[in-house]
């Protein structure tokens, strides 16, 4: 699969851009892992024309991550162009359009997927930002903004006609938010649309490597993109990668699970501080697959998601590390 010029291989997998997660280090290891693509959290337009410092932080990208998409969004015109303008200045491999965020504050200010209740806005939008930069522009949206409202076999061709280089659907309205299963029928028909030819990339609820699988098998998307599954287990990728490759996963050994969770805590408390560090990266802790099904397990959670400070972050996790491994070394 080829996005304008950027060629990013058979079936590629990649890491969704997602607020207060995909930060640099995050990103370095899903890269590292085998995501083919990476995204950096939103951007907020308007922020970044101020020059918040906040959000013009989250415009550095490191070599060793590219290809690398940074993500905007916003309502107005005027203020989507002069972002995307600044964007092109820290020079990402790809700008992207966020047409997607579900979240009341974006969505009910008329950005993301808030964008989906006036069509017409949101084409002009991504017409003077493709016009605006040499940079390939691409967008991620929904099927539409509620069930009554699914436009995405209508929207995708006049995204397309307004000059982006590929299309991410996530497969579910902006009402349903997060919530129910993804549908993908709609991805997989507009990928057969004949007016299609720009890559079409499915979004929601890839989980495992088999699923990964059915998506590319089922829809014939050209690409597919990981996001709330990716939290806490980078390795993910890794294991997609193989299957597609091979049809089969060698499983991640758990020193390697292990070793990867925390060197997201200490680049985390690096990049930040000790504290805000810790804060950061609980959401990866408090999702991560590697603490499910432990017994008895509740209260070290507690522990864990409270700390603090990183030495006792570490002791706790270290302790968790121990009784896996004995576990492990029992149930053989």
């Amino acid at each position: 699969m080829k996005i304008d010029n950027i060629n990013l291989g058979d079936r590629p997998v990649m890491l969704a851009p997602m607020e207060d997660v995909t930060d640099e280090s995050f990103r370095l290891i899903c890269r590292e892992q085998g995501a083919a693509m990476v995204y950096t959290e939103f951007v907020s337009a308007e922020a970044l024309i101020r020059d918040i410092k906040s959000t013009t932080r989250k415009l550095k990208v490191l070599p060793q991550e590219r290809p690398v998409a940074i993500q905007i969004y916003g309502r107005d015109a005027e203020a989507m162009v002069a972002a995307a303008r600044i964007v092109e200045e820290a020079q990402p491999d790809i700008l992207d359009i966020n047409f997607g965020c579900p979240v009341k504050k974006v969505a009910h200010k008329g950005a993301g997927a808030g964008m989906l209740r006036d069509i017409p806005k949101l084409l002009d939008i991504t017409r003077q930002v493709v016009k605006a930069v040499s940079i390939p522009v691409t967008v991620k949206t929904r099927l539409g903004w509620d069930a009554e409202n699914k436009i995405i076999t209508d929207l995708g061709p006049a995204l397309q006609d307004c000059g982006i280089k590929a299309l991410t659907v996530h497969g579910r309205t902006r009402a349903q938010m997060y919530n129910g299963d993804a549908d993908w029928t709609l991805i997989g028909k507009l990928k057969e649309d004949p007016r299609m030819e720009i890559p079409i990339i499915g979004n929601g609820d890839i989980t495992t490597p088999q699923q990964a699988a059915d998506a590319f098998e089922k829809y014939h998307v050209d690409g597919i993109m990981i996001g709330r599954a990716a939290f806490g287990q980078p390795w993910l990728f890794r294991e997609v990668r193989e299957f597609l490759d091979t049809g089969s996963v060698t499983p991640t050994p758990l020193d390697q699970k292990f070793a990867l969770l925390e060197r997201q805590i200490h680049e985390s408390v690096e990049r930040i501080d000790e504290y805000r560090g810790i804060l950061h990266i609980r959401r990866h802790l408090a999702s991560s697959p590697l603490f499910k099904g432990i017994p008895d397990f509740r209260q070290t959670r507690i522990q864990m998601l409270r700390a603090t400070k990183l030495s006792e972050l570490l002791d706790i996790i270290s302790a968790t590390r121990e009784t896996l491994a004995k576990n492990s070394a029992l149930s053989l």
